[in-house]
């Protein structure tokens, strides 16, 4: 059987940061295949014609669905799963698919969907990642622009649910395995790192959380989670099953300088072969734990073993598996990929990699 599709699902509030998040992903998404399943609806729906075009080959027009019929987790029976049904009998399937859900959208119910027998065999959630307006959230308002959350969520005759903000943002937090804390560039730093810390406190032990400014976050953080939230229901609580629905012109932000991705670094860490491949790959966990780490990929030479060894990580989550015969020109050696926010302590950790 085919391995299933990996799905990531973004969520956050109107003006949060999304479709400016998903735009730099597809404009560098380094030859990945991504559909997109937008959930927009009514006069505000204008992120289909943001997104349009701006992934070229690896995103084009008929790789972008738009779903306007309410909000996403209020219609999943009439409207996500008919529409996941019609993008998995293309004859060029996806390598990745991202779903921008409405603001007011309980992740939780979308996620649960991905259990229903139509598609349960053929797609997994990858991630489910969560957009946070920083400056918005540091004032207590939760969303840059309250009253144009509430006049969307008037216009949707589909909601089910009368969610205050505080509680749907609880269930946002709750559902996610990253966060994104997106416009730090309109917080001092320290205000940031109280967000970020409080954020941290609030969430699952294995959650991710991330500081970026106008959704720059490079594609290996934000993909390739290999998460399979649609099994991890259980400690994805929810504070109420009912919702509201946010729509996300993310664009609101756009007229601030541009960045670069200078809020992450990533490096390489040279050294010799391995002599226990368990042995290391704890080590790397404790690494990652003591650095906070995001990502960490790359291979190992292993003393005995005439397979080189596969290791990635996600945060302290380790998969390692044996790859392919190493050649007999091959240097037996490992190299290793670190990923994490700017300002890691390069030095200690190229030691740690290597005792």
């Amino acid at each position: 059987m085919p391995a299933k599709i990996p799905t990531t699902v973004i969520t956050g509030f109107l003006g949060a940061g999304k479709t400016t998040l998903i735009r730099n992903m597809l404009q560098n998404a380094g030859g990945k295949r991504i559909a997109l399943i937008i959930n927009e609806f009514g006069d505000l729906g204008v992120d289909g014609d943001i997104l349009t075009g701006c992934g070229d080959e690896t995103c084009t027009e008929d790789d972008i669905m738009e779903l306007s019929n309410g909000c996403i987790c209020c219609t999943v029976a009439e409207d996500f799963v008919p529409t996941m049904q019609k993008l998995l009998t293309r004859p060029q399937l996806p390598d990745h698919i991202v779903i921008e859900t409405s603001g007011l959208a309980l992740p939780q119910p979308l996620v649960r969907a991905f259990n229903w027998p139509e598609i349960s065999t053929r797609v997994t959630v990858d991630g489910v990642v969560t957009v946070v307006d920083g400056k918005a959230v540091t004032e207590g308002r939760f969303a840059h622009n309250v009253a144009a959350v509430d006049a969307q969520r008037a216009m949707d005759e589909n909601l089910d649910h009368e969610t205050p903000l505080s509680e749907l943002f609880e269930d946002q937090i709750a559902c996610a395995d990253m966060i994104v804390v997106n416009k730090t560039d309109l917080l001092d730093g320290d205000q940031a790192d109280a967000l970020v810390s409080r954020l941290k406190s609030d969430s699952r032990d294995s959650v991710q959380v991330v500081k970026t400014a106008m959704g720059k976050l490079p594609v290996d953080v934000l993909l390739g989670q290999g998460i399979g939230a649609e099994s991890d229901l259980a400690g994805r609580h929810e504070v109420h099953h009912h919702h509201h629905d946010d729509h996300d012109d993310d664009n609101d932000h756009a007229d601030h300088h541009d960045h670069d991705h200078d809020e992450f670094e990533s490096f390489v860490v040279n050294r010799p072969a391995i002599a226990d491949a368990d042995a290391f790959a704890r080590q790397v966990a404790e690494v990652i734990r003591s650095h906070d780490i995001l990502r960490l990929k790359g291979f190992a030479a292993v003393e005995g073993k005439p397979m080189r060894l596969t290791l990635q990580a996600v945060g302290p989550r380790i998969e390692t598996y044996f790859d392919r015969p190493l050649g007999t020109d091959e240097p037996r050696q490992t190299r290793l990929v670190v990923i994490g926010q700017a300002g890691l302590d390069r030095a200690a950790i190229e030691t740690a990699l290597c005792a």
